[in-house]
């Protein structure tokens, strides 16, 4: 059996890929960017629940070996933070329903002040989430990475019902003062936290984010392809997701470090070709 990793990007359409990732019809950017990556990260479902019928085209335009790792609506996670959501996990749940196996796990993105002494609460959620799906947990506040109790409480919850905890790699991200407005934005808004890169389950999802330079963000994640090439040969199939403060090649990016990882272990299942869109130009 060959072996294999997920990456993806944090979007399936950009302005910046029209042309070059995909054609300028809008109905046909999934399926396009599913030619150069095998998963995404489902962020659009966090600002506000889809219909059926648009996830049952997200379907329509991926194959079944395409995944995406869908974010809960922050209206469960952020605003009502666990409670009185029964409503609105249970329509969050139906409206995916179409995507069936593509989806990888779903996502749980806590806010910042989402601390340890909340941990109850989401130890209560996870208890009572439906098992046909895996969860994913990604933490952002300071204490869960100081190698302490908080961590380890952290880590038992997830344990105990198969989820994985998320990290999100910025540490090279935050190397140096940004040079860009684009890098500017990401400096006020992503979480500088340390890195963290142990699994808890046999499907790691890792978010890693590089710089607008391509070399400084290839340069970063040589870390992580060390880690994701041991994962692999331990048998595990990780999912390694690329973002850089303008993603304008991030398609192209994602696919060099699964060829990274691939020179590292020679039986990772290959990526699908590309097709190419109407409109001319490629990245790089």
């Amino acid at each position: 059996m060959s072996k294999r990793l997920y990456v993806g990007c944090a979007m399936w359409t950009h302005k910046a890929w029209t042309g070059r990732v995909a054609p300028k019809n809008a109905h046909e950017r999934l399926r396009f960017y599913a030619g150069w990556c095998n998963a995404v990260e489902g962020n659009t479902t966090f600002y506000a629940t889809p219909t059926r019928e648009t996830v049952q085209s997200w379907a329509g335009q991926t194959g079944e070996d395409f995944r995406f790792v869908v974010k809960l609506p922050k209206v469960i996670t952020h605003e009502r933070r666990f409670q009185g959501i029964d409503a609105d996990l249970s329509q969050f749940l139906h409206v995916i329903e179409p995507l069936g196996s593509r989806v990888r796990a779903l996502w749980i993105q806590l806010p910042g002040s989402f601390a340890p002494v909340d941990l109850p609460a989401l130890e209560g959620v996870l208890a009572r989430l439906p098992d046909e799906h895996r969860y994913a947990v990604e933490v952002r506040h300071p204490l869960f990475f100081t190698d302490g109790p908080e961590a380890r409480q952290l880590e038992k919850i997830c344990g105990a019902t198969g989820t994985e905890w998320v990290p999100f790699d910025t540490t090279a991200f935050f190397a140096k003062p940004p040079t860009s407005d684009a890098e500017r934005e990401a400096w006020e808004r992503k979480p500088r936290l340390p890195r963290r890169d142990r699994a808890l389950t046999e499907q790691p999802v890792v978010r890693y984010l590089g710089r607008d330079s391509n070399a400084e963000t290839e340069a970063g994640w040589q870390h992580w392809v060390d880690v994701v090439a041991g994962w692999v040969r331990e048998g595990r199939t990780p999912t390694f997701f690329l973002h850089t403060p303008d993603n304008v090649d991030a398609p192209a990016l994602a696919r060099r470090f699964h060829d990274e990882v691939r020179t590292r272990v020679p039986d990772l299942e290959p990526l699908p070709r590309p097709e190419e869109p109407q409109e001319p130009g490629t990245l790089f």
